[in-house]
C-alpha cells in the first residue's frame, strides 16, 4: 500500500500538485490538517480515499478534529497536534498516542518534519507542503 501523509499546505496548492504529480498513483492521501477548505480539491487530485482533520487553521470546516482508524494491522490516530503542546516537544501527543492503544500518531502544526520511532508508539509529522519552492536558488551567506 502507497500513502501519502501531507499537512500545513495553507492553499499551496502548485506544491501539492508538484508532489502528487511525481508520487502517484498512491492508495490513500493522509492529511494532518491546515487545508483551509480545500479538502476536496486534494481528494479530486489524489484519486484515492483520504483521511483528513481539521487544522487550528481550518475555521468552519465541517471535518474532525482528530480520527481514530486502522492501516493494516496498526491502530493510526491522526491529529493536527496544536491541541497537545507539540510545538514544545511531541512527549504529551505520543503519552496521548499511548493511551488510546494507537501503534502510530501522525500531526503537523511545527511545518518540522519528524519520524519519533518509540517502543510503544511511532509519531510522524510530515512538515509543511506550504513554503514557496526552493530549487535553483542559492541562500545568501
Amino acid at each position: 500500500m502507497k500513502i501519502l501523509i501531507i499537512s500545513d499546505t495553507h492553499r499551496r496548492d502548485d506544491n501539492f500538485l508538484r508532489l502528487i504529480g511525481r508520487v502517484k498513483p498512491i492508495d490513500m492521501l493522509i492529511h494532518c490538517g491546515d487545508c483551509e477548505g480545500k479538502e476536496l480539491f486534494y481528494m479530486e487530485k489524489a484519486g484515492c480515499p483520504m483521511e483528513i482533520v481539521a487544522g487550528n487553521n481550518d475555521f468552519f470546516c465541517g471535518l474532525p478534529k482528530e480520527r481514530e482508524f486502522r492501516i493494516g494491522n496498526y491502530r493510526v490516530w491522526l491529529t493536527h497536534g496544536h491541541n497537545y503542546y507539540v510545538s514544545m516537544g511531541n512527549t504529551v501527543l505520543k503519552e496521548e498516542a499511548a493511551a488510546r492503544e494507537a501503534d502510530i500518531v501522525m500531526f503537523g502544526h511545527t511545518h518540522k518534519p519528524l519520524i519519533d520511532i518509540g517502543r510503544e508508539v511511532t509519531a510522524i509529522n510530515p512538515g509543511s507542503l506550504s513554503y514557496p519552492r526552493q530549487e535553483g536558488r542559492r541562500r545568501e551567506q
